[in-house]
């Protein structure tokens, strides 16, 4: 390719310190920068840098908080030192910003940030919070990415190849590429569109109405009314472009459709159901998967050394649980995890919904059970909130002994979590994940998983690595999978840990991991399916 693929996310979990990423997609977007790091691919990020990045809802957790520069991260600046400033039009003013860059081998991902004097402390409070419920900071925020980040790439002097939108909330990303070939090129609004699309790609990360953004008619027109100016067309003709039909709504995720050339779902079920719903816009599939040497608490390809290498992070995380919690679990006993954001459809509560069920299987003479959980969800999510509440109340005061709620959800803990479990809880309603990684991460580690047949799921066979609960009466299922089939296996291993059917599982997990779900092979599918078309065009 002539040049980089430009990586626009509105989250990058880079490293645990760095707060400006919510959960999955975040994640998957540092594994997918750390992969294009380490292969030298030509890859840059844009993004935005979140002061109090995602403000969670976690009791007994609060994090210090420090500068960009505290952090490690770098002012952009030019020739003379100076930083480097982008201006984007929004709503009747013009905003300010900044850029931090955060930099591995070749690849730099740039954070726009309008914290700077020249703003109003409104403006300056533009890139405070990750995921602000209000819906004008949210289009700001998303016109800062989408149209500043274009702006900063030109001031750099950067001409990407391809500008891949990593989920629709950075789409207006478009819109100054529609500007560029309008004025460079001297073509109508129509062909700009054209032009604009052969050079976009979209990955789609979910179905559900809270990653597919929707506002109203008016407030888009509102808020892009000035910037339609700039380019002299009419704002109705912009918000055409992701108007809901029947409507007075504006989806970024159609806006993004109807102005990407290549598009892509992140597993094979979540692409059928997205034709179900975008008919007139197929998504081809890749499915996602993980950067390995981020994730591999193993480190060693020896199955003798699979068992014991296992033991160590158990009892690392073992120790963490002491820490936090003040319960001194034994490694012998057989832990369950589930860690994740705490949303109605990934079901937190799938294993409490029958305590007395519950206590009676944990509780068995020779045969015990403990669970661990950890997870966020965002202050102003009400919904999460009375799950979050709902799951401290049933640990604390109903499973004194049994399962504790670990604080301070990150990526440092969740590394943690998935290679210190003996077994790996996915409980998310089928249909509803789009691909979830998290199974991926512990089963590379050995953990093996007990999960609905979602996302990535469905695209493997689980026989000889994990067990499969069905979606109707999950909980019954669930709780006796562990009972009938799970622990007795853990037990029995034990006694032969050298040879058995867990330690046999273990490894299958982990190989199926290796070969099928790495990042590696994420980015050359990306690069084959959806870069190169689109760079042979030029």
């Amino acid at each position: 390719m002539k040049g980089p693929v430009a990586y626009f996310c509105t989250e990058f979990a880079l490293e645990s310190k760095l707060s400006i990423y919510a959960g999955g997609l975040g994640v998957l977007a540092g594994d997918f920068i750390k992969e294009a790091a380490a292969q030298k691919f030509p890859l840059i990020g844009l993004g935005l840098y979140f002061h109090e990045g995602y403000v969670r809802r976690q009791n007994g957790f609060s994090e210090e908080k420090k500068t960009p520069a505290d952090l490690g991260l770098k002012l952009v600046v030019n020739s003379k030192n100076k930083p480097i400033l982008v201006s984007v039009p929004i709503q009747d003013r013009q905003v300010l910003a900044q850029a931090w860059q955060w930099q591995e081998g070749e690849v730099s991902v740039y954070l726009l940030d309008t914290d700077i004097k020249e703003n109003s402390p409104a403006d300056r409070q533009i890139t405070n919070r990750l995921y602000t419920l209000d819906k004008e900071n949210r289009i700001e925020q998303e016109m800062l990415m989408g149209i500043g980040g274009f702006r900063l790439l030109k001031a750099l002097g950067i001409q990407p190849t391809v500008y891949h939108l990593n989920e629709g909330h950075c789409a207006f990303l478009a819109l100054e590429l529609i500007k560029s070939f309008i004025q460079e090129k001297g073509v109508d609004f129509v062909r700009a569109c054209e032009l604009a699309r052969e050079k976009i790609v979209f990955t789609n990360h979910t179905l559900l109405a809270a990653g597919n953004e929707i506002f109203s008619d008016d407030l888009i027109s509102a808020m892009l009314a000035k910037y339609a100016e700039s380019i002299q067309v009419p704002i109705a003709e912009i918000v055409a472009l992701g108007k809901v039909k029947d409507s007075s709504l504006f989806s970024m995720t159609l806006f993004s459709l109807h102005l990407s050339s290549k598009m892509n779902a992140v597993s094979k079920l979540h692409a059928q159901e997205a034709a179900k719903i975008w008919t007139n816009h197929p998504l081809e599939s890749i499915t996602n998967g993980i950067y390995l040497p981020r994730w591999d608490k193993i480190q060693t390809e020896d199955p003798a050394q699979l068992w014991p290498r296992h033991q160590i992070n158990k009892r690392e995380l073992l120790a963490k649980i002491k820490e936090k919690t003040g319960e001194n679990w034994s490694e012998n006993t057989l832990l369950v995890g589930w860690a994740r954001r705490i949303v109605p459809y990934k079901r937190p509560l799938a294993a409490l919904e029958d305590l007395v069920a519950l206590k009676e299987i944990a509780t068995r003479n020779g045969r015990e059970i403990k669970l661990v959980y950890a997870g966020l969800c965002h202050s102003e999510d009400m919904e999460g909130e009375k799950l979050f509440e709902k799951l401290q109340s049933i640990i604390t005061n109903e499973l004194k002994g049994i399962a504790v709620f670990l604080p301070g959800y990150n990526l440092q803990l969740a590394q943690l979590l998935v290679a210190g479990c003996d077994v790996w809880l996915n409980t998310p309603v089928v249909k509803s994940e789009a691909c979830g990684t998290s199974g991926m991460k512990a089963a590379l580690n050995g953990v093996l998983p007990v999960s609905t047949k979602d996302g990535w799921v469905n695209e493997v066979e689980l026989f000889g690595i994990g067990w499969i609960i069905e979606d109707p009466d999950l909980t019954h299922h669930l709780l006796s999978t562990l009972d009938r089939e799970v622990a007795p296996m853990y037990y029995q291993h034990l006694n032969q840990p050298n040879n058995s059917d867990w330690l046999r599982h273990m490894i299958n997990a982990r190989q199926m991991v290796q070969n099928l779900f790495s990042m590696t092979r994420v980015l050359k599918e990306y690069e084959e399916k959806m870069y190169q078309p689109l760079a042979s065009t030029i």
